[in-house]
């Protein structure tokens, strides 16, 4: 009985992903949107999308997407406005790389696929009439 316990446990051990646990395969983001001296801009509408998905939310506000190694790229329009661009790239976690430790390769592999050892920012602002790269904060930066 002990056995098929223990056999049990490794398999389920072994075919999980620490961080697809910890923090699931989906994040909330909030978007928004601001003119070129940094004033707020509110009520442009504004679409998401990466490899994982679509999502549209309109500004500000806030939208649950999956996450992904690919950037998330925004695209905000408001009428009388020039659009705001952003290509928001996604950072790995920090728990992904102990993940190799303790969920082994195969935990790493799911973690990794289903875009679950990925972050976004928590918050996406976006200059209409401009197209900008925006980086995620390093998990130290974070945590500080």
């Amino acid at each position: 009985m002990r056995f098929h316990l223990l056999a049990l446990l490794s398999v389920a051990a072994a075919t999980t992903g620490c961080a697809s646990i910890v923090s699931g395969t989906n994040q909330s983001v909030s978007v928004e949107t601001r003119n070129a001296d940094g004033a707020s801009v509110s009520g442009a509408n504004c679409k998401l999308n990466n490899n994982k998905g679509t999502w549209f939310v309109t500004s500000p506000g806030s939208a649950t997407v999956n996450r992904s190694f690919e950037a998330l790229e925004v695209k905000c329009e408001k009428q009388g406005l020039e659009p705001g661009m952003a290509s928001v790239k996604s950072s790995t976690k920090a728990m992904a790389f102990g993940n190799v430790l303790f969920g082994g390769p195969i935990g790493a592999g799911v973690d990794i696929a289903s875009g679950a050892a990925y972050d976004y920012p928590n918050l996406i602002a976006v200059t209409m009439g401009k197209t900008q790269v925006i980086e995620t904060p390093r998990q130290e930066a974070q945590s500080k």
